[in-house]
């Protein structure tokens, strides 16, 4: 039984989550509404690697999140890849870093990712939409999309609805259809499961060769029936585990997934590992 990789992992070292989770007051509003304080806390890199071992995770994806917030036109989070990148190497064989973007960066946002891809080993790009104001089909994103097509990554974005005090419509899955027209050759994970409208996400998914579902940010005992049928069924190679760490801790995720979720052993391998091995094109 292979391990398994998580494809969205929030960067947890202690100066990261002091400045992002406990700095702004979009996100101390989060841990406070979540009763999140208890996992809310940096961690020694060593001892997160010790960690994924008793959870039975073989890698991360760590990305470079750039969120910005939407009524105060500021930034929340602006994780640099250098920052990533730093963690990624003292475990490069357990920790993947995934760049991020600023739609407003515009070529210089999209320099910046072929150089994490071609210096540093990155694997794919994350955006979180919201607070820039745009739908994920926007202009602003075609010259990200082009770069990462042609560089045989792929981009994993945030769709659903938005926890912080954001607009969630830019964050409908629907705006992914034109996304996989215009790139067919571009792999799009669609993260967060596209709730409340993870019906959208689940058509998309089984439309779109190139097109995939992440169960991240969702404990896997509160996904929607029609997520798990579809998983269970012919939605068993197109679904993408992951965490959003600290948001669900591997250990009780992976667990419940191998065992209590009701899938068969095969399908949860091609879910907690298989699939994401082949979309991001890890070992």
């Amino acid at each position: 039984m292979t391990g398994a990789i998580d494809i969205l992992c929030n960067l947890f070292t202690e100066d990261c989550i002091q400045k992002n989770w406990y700095g702004p007051p979009e996100f101390q509003y989060l841990i406070k509404w979540w009763h999140m304080e208890d996992r809310v806390k940096g961690i020694e890199v060593d001892t997160f690697v010790s960690m994924m071992d008793e959870a039975g995770v073989s890698k991360v994806l760590i990305p470079a999140v750039r969120m910005m917030a939407e009524q105060k036109n500021r930034m929340i989070w602006d994780i640099t890849e250098e920052e990533v990148n730093s963690v990624v190497q003292q475990y490069p064989d357990r920790f993947v870093g995934i760049a991020g973007f600023n739609p407003y960066t515009r070529l210089e946002g999209v320099r910046q990712v072929e150089k994490a891809v071609k210096e540093w080993g990155f694997r794919g790009v994350y955006i979180h939409t919201y607070g820039f104001g745009i739908p994920l089909n926007h202009r602003l994103y075609y010259p990200l999309y082009a770069k990462c097509a042609e560089l045989g990554v792929p981009v994993s974005m945030q769709v659903g609805h938005s926890a912080e005090r954001m607009p969630s419509e830019l964050g409908r899955p629907m705006a992914l259809d034109d996304i996989a027209i215009d790139f067919p050759e571009l792999k799009i994970v669609g993260a967060h499961t596209g709730w409340p409208w993870t019906e959208e996400m689940i058509a998309l998914a089984w439309k779109h060769e190139n097109v995939f579902l992440g169960i991240d940010a969702h404990a896997p005992q509160y996904l929607e029936q029609t997520l798990v049928n579809f998983i269970k069924t012919r939605g068993k190679r197109k679904v993408l585990w992951g965490t959003n760490f600290p948001a669900v801790v591997h250990k009780d995720a992976v667990s419940y997934i191998r065992g209590q979720m009701g899938l068969k052993d095969d399908v949860a391998q091609l879910i907690l590992h298989d699939n994401a091995a082949r979309v991001y094109g890890l070992d």
